[in-house]
């Protein structure tokens, strides 16, 4: 957080009238929800979310995906995955050795992306599908393919497989084979506010998203899983 509030604009400016230093609350004054912004709010103001120094302006909805993938549904070497979304998606490229990613329109997947569907199904090697419900029932009726649905804050569930994702973060976590949404946590981040759940991107370097609250503000906590001792998000 002291290394936003000194180098990133958007957290200067708002922590300041808030009336917070170097980010210590100044005395008698609380700030606005302990310090979180909404994330529409900072979306608004994409340009003040880079460093001073200068960094990347746009969002990457696919950051985080392979770590969240180990998971939610582990791929193993020779898989395909096809993240279902618009032309300007940019494919994931933090998948794991050996794994190999693509992007497709579900409604008019190009005939290459079917030609390397069918070719790895036909291999005997996994295909995983990665998108929202809508899109993921449009893509393909081969039951061979194994769906891996996008759940924002706002809509998780019992699964049994999924991944928490958001328009603008990426990828924040997945539900593990205990039944509990579990956060990626080295490289996010999460605290209760009174705007509801607050998240951190702790490695992406620009644009810095920092306390910021999407989906409108859910409300929830962030506890431990008994299993593995690791953050789970309770929403």
């Amino acid at each position: 957080m002291r290394s936003a509030f000194a180098t990133v604009p958007f957290y200067r400016e708002r922590w300041a009238l808030d009336g917070r230093e170097d980010p210590v609350v100044v005395p008698g004054r609380t700030g606005t929800n302990g310090g979180a912004a909404p994330l529409a709010e900072a979306v608004h103001k994409l340009v003040d979310l880079v460093p001073l120094a200068g960094g990347a302006r746009r969002p990457e909805p696919a950051r985080g995906l392979g770590r969240v993938l180990r998971t939610a549904r582990r791929p193993g070497p020779g898989s395909l995955v096809v993240l279902l979304g618009p032309d300007d998606l940019r494919p994931p490229t933090d998948l794991p050795k050996g794994v190999r990613g693509c992007v497709a329109d579900p409604d008019a997947p190009s005939a290459a992306v079917l030609r390397e569907l069918a070719a790895v199904l036909d291999r005997g090697q996994r295909v995983l599908a990665v998108g929202d419900d809508k899109a993921l029932a449009a893509f393909t009726e081969d039951h061979r393919v194994e769906a891996v649905p996008h759940r924002e804050l706002d809509s998780l569930d019992a699964g049994p497989y999924g991944v928490l994702h958001d328009p603008v973060l990426g990828y924040l976590g997945a539900l593990g084979d205990c039944g509990r949404w579990h956060l990626d946590w080295p490289h996010v981040y999460a605290r209760p506010t009174t705007a509801g759940l607050a998240f951190t991107l702790l490695r992406q370097a620009s644009p810095r998203f920092v306390d910021v609250v999407p989906a409108g503000g859910v409300r929830g906590e962030i506890g431990f899983c008994p299993r593995h001792g690791t953050p789970v998000v309770l929403a």
